[in-house]
């Protein structure tokens, strides 16, 4: 398993650029709303992959925006569990965690999402990753939300994320 706090983490890298991201509404049901993310990622499919895995790398970008992350683990195999601790400005600690579900190593992820806050709203999230070159296209799909504003709530905060995440790489 993998463990770290903020001492252990490299600061974040990365300029303004941004690349190619989207997004989507897409429900399986009238009753489960869910989101589509994408990006291009100018990293190998491995270093992508490895930014997902690693808890370390976890914390360099798994956050939204003005919010910074406390504390990540991950212990990536199927049955496996993963949690990010986050903090926003005013201080409020967000704590999140799940359990992988699917694990394909520098190709596709699959876990549970709840916060510790609301823990009966488990919803799915599916990271696929194929590489394209010397970049890697990576396709969110966070399904089984509780209601559409929390479908539009992650979809801001995915989308920072994810940012952050491009921003390694550039």
């Amino acid at each position: 398993m993998s463990t770290h706090t903020p001492a252990e983490a490299d600061a974040g890298s990365g300029g303004p650029a941004r690349t190619n991201g989207t997004a989507s509404a897409d429900a399986p049901s009238a009753d489960a709303p869910s989101l589509i993310l994408r990006r291009r990622i100018n990293a190998s499919a491995a270093k992508v992959y490895a930014a997902w895995t690693q808890a370390a790398q976890l914390m360099r970008w798994m956050h939204p925006l003005d919010t910074i992350c406390l504390h990540a683990e991950a212990d990536v195999r199927v049955g496996g569990r993963f949690r990010v601790l986050m903090r926003s400005p005013d201080g409020e600690e967000h704590d999140v965690s799940g359990t992988y579900l699917e694990v394909v190593p520098e190709s596709k992820l699959v876990f549970t999402w709840a916060w510790r806050s609301t823990p009966e709203r488990e919803s799915r999230v599916s990271v696929t990753l194929r590489a394209d070159g010397s970049t890697t296209e990576l396709m969110l799909r966070h399904e089984r939300f509780f209601d559409e504003a929390a479908r539009d709530a992650h979809r801001e905060g995915w989308s920072s994320a994810l940012d952050h995440l491009v921003d390694l790489f550039e």
